[in-house]
């Protein structure tokens, strides 16, 4: 089986120009590497393809794989991360992980809760602010916590991002919209232990792989997991298994979520508790990154005794399940009127 790989190469990208945090959810070259190697290992054939660019060049050149494992993120737009999927859905490729609409949501982080608000499951209040005129809207109880609305790798989160009072969130909100050009997510702080549960399979083959603990060791920036504990995360972090108290419902929760929101193959559902104990949703990941020792879905694989072959495997046998029994495509209907 020929599997093509698309992917955000941040090398690539930083040489052309763009900046450290503007390229940090895109990949190290290693990623590339372990992925393409493993994938080998496995028994699969591999062709490098990179970006939605590239792919489109690769596709206008008449190349077609049997399968594509995506991990493209993009670059522009609030739906970037469904770009590459979109493309592959028009010439009727398949691919590992979400479709796009389940990229396109996920990566909105208010429009995520409003749909896991609908399923009924448990996710901070929150208020979205798109313009200054709004910030005097939010009546929400501080604490509150403030990030930008579709950004991944914890991007402007930061130790500013637990707000206090009026003045602070005006300032913090301010400075997000200006910067990131989007939307903020304002929501109620929550102020108990952070969870991450590492997830493969799709619908009722869904299972969770185990729960991660994510805990900040003296020098992280206070309150939150950010961009900067999550970049030096080897010497800020420690990541643990959760003790089954917490690892019980915090693997039903994200199965919920998982199956709730449609999402496929691998991935994760972030999770932290309230004063009380309670967990709620954050953040869902269904296209996690994939690094073998600097990501945390396969960190999680690892404390867990998964290999990183095992994880790999499991998402392609998740995909080709699912490939295998979808339904044939139709015929192409010649263009015109048709009368």
């Amino acid at each position: 089986m020929k599997v093509g790989l698309t992917y955000d190469l941040r090398a690539e990208y930083l040489a052309a120009g763009y900046g450290e945090e503007e390229t940090a959810e895109f990949d190290r070259p290693d990623t590339i590497e372990a992925i393409e190697r493993t994938l080998r290992r496995l028994g699969y054939e591999t062709d490098r393809i990179g970006n939605v660019r590239q792919l489109v060049q690769r596709l206008a050149a008449g190349d077609r794989w049997d399968v594509v494992f995506n991990i493209a993120e993009g670059l522009r737009g609030v739906a970037r991360e469904a770009q590459v999927p979109a493309l592959l859905d028009a010439y009727e490729i398949p691919y590992t992980f979400s479709d796009p609409l389940v990229l396109a949501l996920s990566l909105h982080k208010a429009l995520t809760k409003r749909v896991l608000r609908d399923l009924g499951l448990p996710t901070p209040e929150f208020h979205v602010v798109e313009t200054e005129a709004d910030i005097a809207r939010v009546e929400l109880p501080f604490p509150l916590f403030a990030k930008p609305v579709a950004e991944g790798t914890a991007k402007g989160i930061d130790a500013r991002s637990k707000i206090t009072g009026r003045t602070q969130l005006a300032a913090v909100c301010r400075r997000l919209l200006a910067t990131y050009h989007q939307p903020v997510l304002v929501e109620t702080f929550l102020p108990g232990r952070e969870f991450t549960v590492g997830l493969t399979g799709t619908a009722d083959e869904a299972v969770a792989i185990g729960t991660l603990e994510v805990e900040l060791l003296s020098g992280a920036e206070p309150d939150s997991y950010t961009y900067v504990n999550k970049e030096r995360c080897e010497e800020l972090c420690r990541y643990v298994l959760a003790p089954p108290k917490w690892a019980r419902p915090a693997e039903e929760l994200a199965l919920r979520v998982w199956r709730g929101l449609g999402c496929r193959d691998a991935g994760r559902v972030d999770l932290r508790a309230d004063a009380h104990g309670h967990l709620s949703v954050l953040e869902v990941n269904p296209l996690a990154g994939l690094h073998p020792e600097h990501s945390d879905l396969p960190i999680l694989c690892t404390a867990v005794g998964l290999t990183y072959e095992d994880l790999l495997r499991r998402i392609m046998d998740s995909a080709c399940r699912r490939i295998a029994a979808a339904p044939a495509a139709r015929p192409r209907v010649a263009s015109g009127s048709g009368r």
